[in-house]
């Protein structure tokens, strides 16, 4: 028999998308203005929204957050992470630019980037991520470290 947690128990889970996008030796990133003293740097990400499934929540946020349609190319897997007493339940994915959409970006985000892998880790350095997760994503998906996209069932 198992006990139903109290509501003050429950877990504060956020669901959220990422996707690696890399081009030519650099990938994609969003610079966003999140209101402190210098602008952050993340994969284009976001939260999955009532109704969505992670596939269709980073087709969207892909689209708004950097203009890009993409053509999703694998699940780099569920990255879990606590912050501020929630925990981040993040499904990564690759994906290949495919169109250029050429709409406006999210209100949040300054603009869209193509970057190296130093230019990111000098970022990274400097404290500049707005996720810790952006280069562990990187070196899955640069070691090969990706899913078929059939592993995620969505009914």
């Amino acid at each position: 028999m198992t006990s139903r947690a109290q509501p003050s128990q429950q877990p504060h889970i956020r669901a959220t998308v990422a996707c690696v996008i890399q081009r030519g030796g650099r990938y994609l990133m969003v610079e966003e203005d999140r209101g402190g003293p210098r602008t952050l740097f993340n994969q284009p990400a976001g939260h999955i929204e009532a109704g969505e499934g992670p596939i269709a929540a980073i087709r969207r946020e892909v689209a708004e957050e950097t203009a890009w349609e993409v053509s999703l190319d694998g699940y780099l897997g569920l990255y879990v992470f606590k912050l501020n007493g929630l925990t981040f339940h993040s499904h990564g994915f690759i994906a290949a630019p495919a169109h250029f959409l050429d709409t406006p970006l999210d209100d949040d985000i300054q603009a869209a980037h193509w970057l190296t892998l130093d230019e990111i880790k000098a970022l990274d350095a400097a404290g500049r991520m707005r996720s810790p997760l952006v280069l562990p994503r990187i070196d899955d998906a640069r070691a090969g470290r990706v899913f078929s996209l059939d592993v995620i069932h969505e009914r």
